[in-house]
């Protein structure tokens, strides 16, 4: 399973922003304002729960996740579960903030499309494609760890993704709202909505890229690649 493989690897640098210096900086995802730099035995203890925790996602899903199968599996007491992520769904979000960091990674950073370096329109194509595609290989958990509805859109996480899309709309519509776009933008690649369309609706993933693409073209006033 390809969430388990990446879930247990080590995390690569986080790398400086290639933005332009006059963009908004993005945010990077890491502990909350409750939870201060980590010594470095408590770092290892929260690493050690974390692939705990990833391999019973792997082994059964994320109803396998509960602070007492974690606890048993990293063979720790439930109560050092329970200090370090408060309840279940701040277990659950830790893990997607991995992920998150690993995305914000790559499109910081990394290679090209997805990454500095190619055309602002390339960029976001690449980058809903890459958000759509890790969503629904980590849909349960997403769904699972979903913030309430006050604290969805302030999440670290999602401020994230909708200011680096705001930064790639700048550059192509500047005298748009890209805010309300980015906004709009993000509505398309909700762990919900993909959800619906995936599991409820039977749609392909392939059909949901297409209109991603297709989204991208008509937002951005450009033709979609051939």
């Amino acid at each position: 399973m390809l969430y388990a493989v990446f879930m247990s690897s080590a995390l690569p640098p986080f790398p400086q922003p290639q933005e332009p210096f006059d963009t908004p900086q993005l945010l990077e995802v890491g502990p909350g304002p409750e939870e201060p730099c980590l010594r470095a035995d408590a770092a290892r203890n929260r690493a050690r729960l974390l692939e705990a925790a990833t391999r019973l996602i792997a082994e059964h899903g994320v109803e396998g996740v509960t602070m007492e199968a974690v606890a048993a599996a990293a063979e720790v007491g439930k109560g050092t579960v329970f200090r370090r992520f408060g309840d279940r769904t701040g277990l659950l979000t830790a893990l997607l903030d991995h992920s998150s960091r690993q995305l914000q990674a790559d499109f910081l950073g990394g290679p090209p499309p997805l990454g500095p370096g190619a055309p602002p329109v390339d960029r976001l194509r690449a980058f809903g494609i890459a958000v759509l595609y890790r969503t629904a290989e980590q849909l349960d958990l997403r769904l699972a760890a979903q913030p309430e509805p006050n604290r969805r859109y302030s999440h670290p996480s999602v401020q994230a993704l909708r200011t680096h899309l705001t930064v790639l709309l700048r550059q192509i519509q500047p005298d748009a709202d890209c805010e309300l776009l980015a906004q709009t933008m993000l509505a398309y690649l909700d762990p919900a909505q993909i959800h619906h369309l995936t599991q409820q609706c039977g749609m392909p993933m392939e059909r949901l890229e297409a209109g991603w693409v297709d989204l991208v073209a008509r937002v951005t006033r450009t033709e979609p690649p051939r």
